[in-house]
């Protein structure tokens, strides 16, 4: 194994998905069957690239949570219904929005939430059964959220 493709001892290790564009990562958490990897195979569909399925490693740097990939499961996603697919390969990203689909977002503008991990706070999303939902979390990575001048 190439010096590029050690990874640190992970600070935590927890059940979730991840997926990341242009460098900027999403963790999408919840219980099993809530649809983590379903999300994350329709994010990846739009481009995203897979960053960890089912189990997410991660990190604490400076100002930042990296997630990466333990590497037994490394490109690895589970399709319901389908089996194991491979994947395109994120490299360890940083987290910058925490999606929890065991909480339904009832509000059309919801408040502005956040949540700690490793001691850093992150935005959260609560999940969502709207169509657009994978499509406003790609809008999200890409742009970010919307602050008024």
């Amino acid at each position: 194994m190439s010096a590029a493709h050690i990874r640190p001892e992970p600070d935590l290790i927890i059940h979730a998905s991840c997926v990341a564009l242009e460098g900027r990562a999403v963790l999408i958490r919840g219980a099993a069957g809530r649809g983590k990897s379903a999300l994350a195979l329709e994010m990846i569909h739009r481009r995203a690239e897979l960053v960890a399925d089912d189990r997410t490693c991660l990190i604490r740097r400076t100002g930042a949570v990296i997630a990466y990939a333990p590497q037994a499961i490394l490109g690895a996603i589970e399709a319901r219904f389908v089996g194991i697919l491979q994947a395109r390969i994120a490299p360890p990203s940083p987290i910058v929005l925490i999606v929890d689909l065991d909480h339904q977002e009832t509000e059309r503008l919801p408040q502005a939430r956040s949540c700690d991990l490793l001691g850093q706070e992150l935005p959260l999303l609560h999940g969502s059964a709207a169509p657009h939902f994978a499509a406003a979390l790609m809008q999200y990575l890409s742009s970010g959220p919307w602050t008024p001048s």
